[in-house]
């Protein structure tokens, strides 16, 4: 028995095996769905059921919150297929009705390396298409393919006015693509990128306190969030907690400190969770910031980083009043 899934970017509904999720018969037809971990904890393949018969296997609150469970927004990796069903995507349109870039894919080419750190590398591209620069909210991200089969997703560094697409590469043990960066990428080589996706993006009609919360290169969207945010800010305070495991895996020092110094709203904690260092704050970032005991109600909070720290400091901040909705966290999930 088959039965169909109706995706409203295709024009013809694709075939599903009972058991498949919607997510893997979209991928088996070749549909360039937005997906990352594929075990329902990141939310990159959020979701719109519109009809149709599912099964949802477990996944994490952090990626499928129980409003948006409740607007009958679904996984589509953790959606088994049951039926013929109908999904709608929601990056063109987020959760508050904000209009986002159409997702497009472009050429590149890259124009500068950068060692940040002893395992992160910048990537800077410049793209070779009609039609002008990505368009994408700041935090969003994208699919950039370094040659075929060895494509990831990597969050833009830099802010949406700005030509050149930066991203913050980690290379992952065993990992392909972050692999190919560290050792075979070189300026003048060709890419190709599509997107934008991602739902943890900057709400720009939020005129209160902000929180911003960085793991490794999950500086990469907090800081394209940072520097958009800093000339519309009218004042509100700026948290920033940036953690990191030693003082060799901090980067981009000199950048977050100029502004900071531009924004004197802006308060910024560096955090080493397994060494202690001069002038640094100690512990894992959800210890950092319980030990700061402040009231978060009333602030917005932007997430990136390795899912454990996503997950420890969103239990903790909701604990010291933020809003589940004012929380848009994007996990970084080690793989290819």
């Amino acid at each position: 028995m088959e039965y169909h899934v109706d995706f409203s970017e295709t024009l013809e509904p694709v075939t599903a095996q009972p058991g498949d999720t919607v997510l893997e018969a979209l991928l088996r037809a070749g549909v360039p769905f937005p997906h990352s971990c594929q075990v329902g904890n990141c939310g990159t393949c959020k979701c719109e059921l519109i009809e149709g018969e599912i099964f949802e296997l477990p996944y994490s609150e952090h990626a499928l919150s129980k409003d948006e469970k409740a607007k009958n927004y679904v996984l589509a990796c953790r959606a088994q297929v049951w039926g013929d069903v109908k999904v709608r995507a929601l990056d063109l349109l987020d959760t508050e009705g904000i209009s986002l870039g159409s997702i497009r894919s472009l050429r590149g080419r890259v124009i500068s390396l950068t060692q940040l750190t002893h395992d992160i590398r910048e990537v800077r591209l410049s793209l070779e298409a009609e039609g002008g620069a990505l368009a994408f909210a700041a935090g969003q991200y994208a699919q950039v393919e370094f040659a075929p089969g060895i494509s990831r997703h990597y969050s833009m560094a830099n802010t949406p006015d700005e030509p050149d697409l930066v991203f913050h590469v980690r290379h992952v043990p065993g990992g392909k693509a972050s692999a190919f960066v560290a050792e075979k990428l070189k300026v003048g080589h060709g890419v190709r990128v599509t997107g934008p996706y991602g739902s943890s993006h900057l709400r720009e009609h939020h005129a209160g306190p902000v929180l911003l919360v960085a793991g490794g290169s999950g500086l990469a969207p907090i800081e394209s969030i940072l520097r958009t945010l800093i000339p519309r800010a009218n004042g509100a305070a700026i948290l920033l907690y940036f953690g990191v495991r030693s003082e060799r895996d901090v980067y981009h020092e000199t950048v977050l400190r100029a502004a900071a110094a531009s924004y004197d709203k802006l308060r910024l904690n560096i955090a080493l969770s397994e060494q202690l260092g001069r002038g640094r704050r100690s512990g894992l970032l959800h210890e950092v910031i319980a030990a700061d005991r402040i009231d978060f109600c009333g602030y917005m909070a932007y997430l990136a980083g390795p899912p454990a720290m996503v997950d420890a400091v969103s239990g903790v901040l909701v604990q010291m009043g933020l809003e589940h909705r004012n929380l848009h966290a994007d996990a970084f999930y080690n793989q290819s």
